[in-house]
């Protein structure tokens, strides 16, 4: 039974990758999820670390993340559908979780549909329901392990 793929997840560097970040992220948000392109293409585009998650060489996942007055702030996850399931969303999280300084809090703004999914990354979820593009979300901050 070989139905491993091989993920791979990088840093963003060229233009054709930033292409396909920007084609997945139309496909989930725009039109899956009905997000108007005025507010997924946001004023932070620019100073984000963008990455994109290859399964079997074909980009199927992206994510950002920035610094923030708050710590590191781990955005606009997205993976195409067709590829949900197989590790991709995981190989993100991952990736982003090893790439930041955890000196600073990590935190993001989770669909509400996808708690489960960032909890079991070690997202804690904070304070109540509050709305982004129609959306509901929450605020997950990373549990940080206590010295014992």
């Amino acid at each position: 039974m070989s139905n491993h793929n091989l993920i791979e997840v990088s840093i963003i560097q060229s233009e054709r990758e930033t292409r396909a970040s920007r084609q997945i992220r139309e496909e989930v948000f725009v039109v899956e999820q009905q997000v108007p392109p005025e507010i997924e293409y946001d004023e932070y585009e620019e100073s984000s670390t963008h990455i994109l998650a290859c399964l079997d060489g074909v980009p199927v996942g992206t994510a950002r993340w920035r610094k923030t007055e708050n710590g590191q702030k781990l955005e606009r996850f997205a993976v195409l559908n067709s590829s949900r399931g197989k590790g991709v969303g995981e190989a993100l999280v991952k990736f982003v979780l090893d790439q930041i300084e955890d000196t600073e809090p990590a935190y993001l703004n989770s669909q509400v549909s996808a708690i489960p999914f960032y909890a079991r990354q070690g997202f804690e979820a904070q304070g109540g329901i509050f709305y982004e593009a129609g959306i509901p979300h929450r605020k997950m901050v990373l549990k940080t392990i206590e010295n014992n």
